[in-house]
C-alpha cells in the first residue's frame, strides 16, 4: 500500500492530471497499469481525486486549497473543454457587471454544447460559430485562463439568451439589458462601444 500512497503524494500537487499522467508516474515506481487502474478506483471511492471528465482528474487534495481562487475554476474550465473561453455569466460576474448568483462555470466553445457536473464545479459550455469565437485573452497569474472582454461576455450572454438575436431590434436588445440587472454602465466606456459594434454588425 506504500506505492498507492506514494502515488497519490505525487498526483495531490498537480493542478489536474490526466489518466496517462498517472501511468508514467506509476511506472516510476514500477507499477502495472492495470495496478494503477485499480488505484485510480480507489481513489475516486475515497474521494481523494476528482473525476472532471472521462480520463481527466484533480486531486481533492489540490481543489480544497485552490477552490476559494475563481481563477483555478475558470482554469479547470478551460482545460475541461478545448478551445472555449470563459464568458456569459461567469465573465460578467468576473467583471462585476451582475449581481446574479451564478453555479456554473459559463464557458463558449466550437464544440457542441454541454454540461460537466464534478465534485470540483459545474461547466457550462456553448456552441458558436467560427465566426463569433473571438475576443477574448489570456488572464496571467496563478492559474492562467482565457476569458472574454467585457463587451464580448455581455455579447454571448445576450446571443445564447435570444436565440442568436432571432426576431430582436437594438431596441429591445436594450430594454433585455436592463431586464437582466446587467450594469452596462460599470463597462467601460471603449467596451461599451465595441458591444455596441457588435450588436450593430450582427443586427444588420
Amino acid at each position: 500500500m506504500k506505492s498507492k500512497t506514494n502515488l497519490l503524494e505525487q498526483l495531490n500537487p498537480l493542478p489536474h492530471f490526466s489518466k496517462s499522467t498517472v501511468y508514467q508516474l506509476g511506472k516510476q515506481l514500477e507499477l502495472e497499469d492495470s495496478t494503477v487502474d485499480t488505484y485510480i478506483s480507489r481513489f475516486l471511492k475515497h474521494k481523494e481525486i476528482y473525476r472532471l471528465k472521462n480520463g481527466l482528474y484533480v486531486s481533492a487534495d489540490s481543489y480544497n486549497r485552490n477552490k476559494g481562487d475563481v481563477s483555478y475554476s475558470f482554469y479547470l474550465a478551460n482545460i475541461i473543454r478545448t478551445p472555449s473561453y470563459v464568458s456569459s455569466w461567469a465573465a460578467l460576474q468576473y467583471y462585476n457587471l451582475t449581481t446574479e448568483v451564478i453555479r456554473s462555470v459559463t464557458s463558449v466553445t466550437l464544440k457542441v454544447t454541454r454540461n460537466y457536473q464534478t465534485r470540483a464545479g459545474n461547466f457550462a459550455y456553448q456552441s458558436i460559430s467560427k465566426d463569433f469565437f473571438s475576443d477574448y485573452s489570456l488572464m496571467k497569474g496563478t492559474f492562467d485562463f482565457f476569458i472574454a472582454s467585457p463587451s464580448k461576455a455581455l455579447f454571448d450572454a445576450l446571443y445564447f439568451r435570444t436565440r442568436q438575436f432571432r426576431g430582436f431590434s437594438l431596441q429591445k436588445i436594450t430594454g433585455l439589458v436592463e431586464e437582466l440587472r446587467i450594469d452596462i454602465d460599470e463597462m467601460d466606456k471603449e467596451e461599451q462601444k465595441r458591444f455596441n459594434a457588435m450588436i450593430k454588425k450582427v443586427l444588420s
